[in-house]
Order: structure tokens, then C-alpha cells, then sequence
């Protein structure tokens, strides 16, 4: 990925950055690509097919699934280092509801999450044609998010019993092996 997928990624117009999830024990990989528009990402779609075609080949597996998301909170308390680890969460919810979802997650969610020990940044991805988001919260160290398991499972439950209309689909965790977003601070 470092090698050769970024130098390619680079080039492309709009490109602003990726990221590699790995989970070793299951082999589930997440790359995501961010552009600075739905512009540039749909005309780097023919590049990124490419590339994913690249990256597969060289894990060894097969592209799952391809889903479009808008950043909806991005927000960093330092930059992750070597040895991070993310705990990724899918919901859905009422697609109508989605700025009043992206809101309470910035203002009453977020200050929670950043009180976890070993906190690094936190994320809320969104499709607002179905309704479903992913967050995702980075910690210092997979100890760090070990020891948070039972606190963050208590706020994100309790988070979620205040959300009308919003389920838990998934949540996984993961290796964060690359962490290349220029991303801005979206809070």
C-alpha cells in the first residue's frame, strides 16, 4: 500500500488521503480513499477500480464491497502512531434524520468518547441514501482499547438508546496499518 497504491493515489485529482483497517485473525482489510469532493471522487472511479484490483491481488483476497460515504465529524485529539487500533461501529438509521444524527454525535457523543484513556480521534462516516453510518474510534494502542471495551460498549449502548430509530448492524476491530488522511478537522 505504501509502496506503490499511495504513490498512485497521489497523482489523482481531488485525492486526499487513505486508510488501511486490518483485522489478522479474520483477514477482513478496509481501505478508504477520501476525496475533497463527490466530483473528484467519481471522476478518479475508473483509477480506484484499478487500484483496488492492485490491492487485492497483492492480499490475496477480493473487494467485498464498494460503499460511498460522506465525512460527517472528523475529529483528531493527536495523530495516530505505530500500534493504533480502531473500533469501528455500523448503524442505520432514518435517512431524513441524518444532519440531527451527525449533530448529536459531535455534541454529545464525542466529548464522551474523548475522555476514553488513550483516545486518538474519532470519525462518523455516512450514506444518506440508506441511512447507514459507520464510527469509528481510534485509540493510542490495542491494550488502550481493550482496557476502554466495557466503558465505550456502555456509552455507545447508552448513545444509542437516546437515538430514535437507530441500530447497531456491526462492530469489529482492527489493526489501523495506515493512516494517510489530510483530511480538515470537521467539528
Amino acid at each position: 500500500m505504501r509502496d506503490d497504491l499511495m504513490g498512485e493515489l497521489e497523482n489523482v485529482d481531488g485525492y486526499v488521503g487513505i486508510s488501511l483497517l486490518v483485522d489478522r485473525d479474520s483477514g477482513r482489510c478496509i481501505i478508504t480513499a477520501a476525496y475533497e469532493s463527490e466530483d473528484a471522487m467519481r471522476a478518479a472511479a475508473d483509477k480506484a477500480k484499478q487500484l483496488r484490483g492492485q490491492a487485492a491481488d497483492r492480499f490475496g483476497g477480493t473487494v467485498e464491497k464498494i460503499e460511498e460515504w460522506e465525512i460527517g465529524v472528523l475529529h483528531r485529539d493527536h495523530q495516530s502512531a505505530d500500534g493504533a487500533c480502531v473500533r469501528a461501529t455500523w448503524v442505520r438509521g432514518d435517512p431524513a434524520l441524518a444532519d440531527q444524527n451527525i449533530e448529536y454525535f459531535k455534541t454529545s457523543a464525542l466529548p464522551d468518547l474523548e475522555n476514553l484513556q488513550g483516545f486518538c480521534s474519532a470519525s462518523l462516516l455516512i450514506n444518506r441514501s440508506t441511512g447507514v453510518g459507520v464510527s469509528s474510534v481510534t485509540f493510542d494502542s490495542r491494550e488502550a482499547m481493550e482496557r476502554n471495551r466495557e466503558q465505550a460498549t456502555a456509552l455507545k449502548d447508552a448513545k444509542l438508546r437516546e437515538l430514535v430509530g437507530v441500530d447497531e448492524l456491526d462492530e469489529c476491530e482492527f489493526e489501523l496499518a495506515l493512516a494517510h488522511l489530510r483530511v480538515p478537522e470537521l467539528v
